[in-house]
This record gives structure tokens, sequence and C-alpha cells, in this order.
């Protein structure tokens, strides 16, 4: 009898060669609307350190924290036929996250991406390959939970796949955090995913985006994103906190405190999604799960590359118990 997973979790992964650089400054641009990250050009220039992460990206980083928060986990991506790709594999081994669905592409690299570090924030430089992917259509019933995340701009008959899995599995829940390129795609052309939703992660500025507006005040995002299909929407605000709706009740949830100023906040978002989706995956209701997620980011930016803070699920449970009386979520009237 084939195995069972309590989450499967779908998107590309990658390699991520983290530089930190020494010679840099941020400026905003004219419209002083974004930061732009400045380097001497034509030049050479001094770094600080290169760090390689192996198996990253947003979906496999939550394959990881999931798994090791002690749900029985496969990931759905695929891989090039490099030596990089057998690291990839080699990783999920060592990790207990089933590879039964990660397709090898033997003509093809494997993603490697290139993170330039710089005082927290980063900058990353992608690609995509244009992989075959496993049907997702072949989970059949084998999955309780499913989360997807970014994936590439060649994959639309891909998430119509997904659309139609989910439609004949209605008992199938799926986490979805929409990447660059789902973005891009457009809400109309991925309706049937958001309608198929049952908790969409996003950030503040990409719930305005999804939505076509630049009114960023919650209750109207969490209004316009719930029309979509989602039955719980959460809204992170960076270091601010996050927002999360059951469609009913809305709260607010500050975050836990660092013990140190944060080295690198790569992966924090897909920290905050590890959390919340497995206390939910664990029973556990909307408030008590934005209670888990606030701990998983803390810790992931304490340290350099996006799975080396994902804790056990014992330590999570400590930092818990040693949360201020103050960490709590609060009910948005």
């Amino acid at each position: 009898m084939k195995q069972k997973y309590d989450l499967v979790c779908v998107g590309d992964v990658v390699m991520d060669a983290f530089i930190t650089l020494k010679e840099a400054k941020v400026e905003w641009d004219k419209k002083h609307e974004h930061p732009e990250l400045e380097m001497p050009f034509a030049d050479k220039i001094p770094y600080e350190s290169l760090m390689v992460a192996t198996a990253v990206g947003n979906a496999s980083n939550v394959a990881v924290g999931a798994r090791r928060l002690g749900l029985d986990v496969a990931m759905l991506t695929s891989v090039g036929g490099d030596h990089y790709g057998t690291e990839v594999l080699d990783w999920y081994h060592k990790e207990g996250v089933s590879t039964e669905y990660v397709k090898v592409n033997r003509s093809l690299p494997t993603n490697y991406h290139f993170v330039l570090t710089y005082k927290a924030e980063r900058t990353i430089l992608i690609k995509h390959q244009k992989y075959a992917y496993a049907d997702p259509r072949t989970l059949d019933t084998r999955a309780d939970w499913i989360y997807f995340s970014s994936i590439a701009e060649h994959t639309m008959p891909f998430h119509r796949k997904m659309a139609e899995y989910l439609r004949k599995h209605p008992n199938v829940r799926m986490g979805f955090n929409p990447g660059t390129f789902q973005l891009r795609f457009g809400t109309k052309a991925l309706s049937s995913i958001y309608k198929h939703t049952y908790v969409l992660f996003v950030n503040r500025e990409e719930a305005a985006f999804i939505l076509g507006t630049k009114n960023e005040d919650i209750p109207l995002l969490f209004k316009g994103l719930h029309k979509l299909g989602p039955k719980i929407v959460v809204i992170t605000d960076g270091p601010k906190g996050a927002y999360a709706s059951d469609g009913v009740s809305c709260w607010f949830m500050p975050p836990y405190p660092d013990p140190r100023p944060p080295i690198s906040r790569t992966g924090a978002g897909d920290a905050f999604s590890t959390g919340f989706l497995c206390a939910l995956i664990y029973g556990m209701p909307v408030h008590e799960a934005l209670r888990w997620a606030p701990i998983e980011s803390m810790n992931v930016v304490q340290h350099l590359g996006a799975q080396t803070g994902l804790l056990k699920k014992s330590a999570l449970k400590a930092l818990l118990k040693k949360a201020p009386k103050s960490y709590q979520p609060k009910v948005l009237k």
C-alpha cells in the first residue's frame, strides 16, 4: 500500500548562493517608492562571505520545516540531471522528505540562484528552468494537504492540472503562497487556483497587487481576497507583524521578540507559512496558528540560509512557553 502524506509541497527547488556584500549602498528611486541596491559598475567588488544552501525555494523550505515539525511530507518538484540535482535529492533523504514526486530532467541544469545579502535584506537573481513536472493529478487521495508556491513561468498547463485535481478532491486542503511568476500570471488567469485555496499566504503589497488596488487597508484586503475563494487569509507585514482572517474574525499578531538583530531575512515568509500551516494541520485554530508562525520566522532570521533556523516541534513549543505575555493575537474590530 502506498504511503499517504500529511502534506505535499509543490513548487520549484533551487540552489542558493548567499553572497554577503561588503561594498554597496541603498538608494530610493526617483519616485521614492522602491529602494535600489547600488554597487560600483565595471569594477572588482570585495564581498564578505559565500554560503551555498541546498534544496531551498518557497515550497521546499516549507517541506523541510514541516518535516522537522513532525509531519509526513513529500515534495513535488523537478531538478536537473547534474550534481546539484543529486545534492537536492540527498538533502531531502537526509531531512526525511519523500522524493516520490521529484522528476529529474536529465538534459537540464538544476535551478541556481544568487542571493545578494546586505544589512539583513537581500536581492535575489533568479532563473527557473523549463522543466517537466510530475502530474499533480497522480496524487489522487494520498495527500491531506497541499502547499503550492513559486514555480516557473511556463507552467500554466500545470496550474490547470492542479486546479482540476483540487476540484475532484474537495477534501484536500491547499495552502497557496503565489510566487513571482504566479503573481505575474494575474488573478484572472489563476482564478481556479484561488477558488480552491483553503489558506492564502501573501504580504501586504502582494495582497494589494492581486486585487489591483493601491489601498492597503487590511480589512478591505481581507474582504477582497476572501471573495476570490480562500477560507483563511494570512497577510504578513514584515517586522511589524501579521494578520489573519477566517472570514468571520480577524486578528493581528505581533512578532516574536528577536533575541539579537536579524542576520538575514531570507526565508522569513516561508518560515511563517511553515509554522501557521503545520499548526492548522495539527488541528489548531487560526488564532493559535498565529502564535506558532512568528516563532519560526524569528529563529530563521537569526541564521544565514532559509532552512538553517527551521525548528523541531519541541524547540518551537519551548520558545512558545518563554514568550512574553504580550505575545498574543489581538482581535481586530
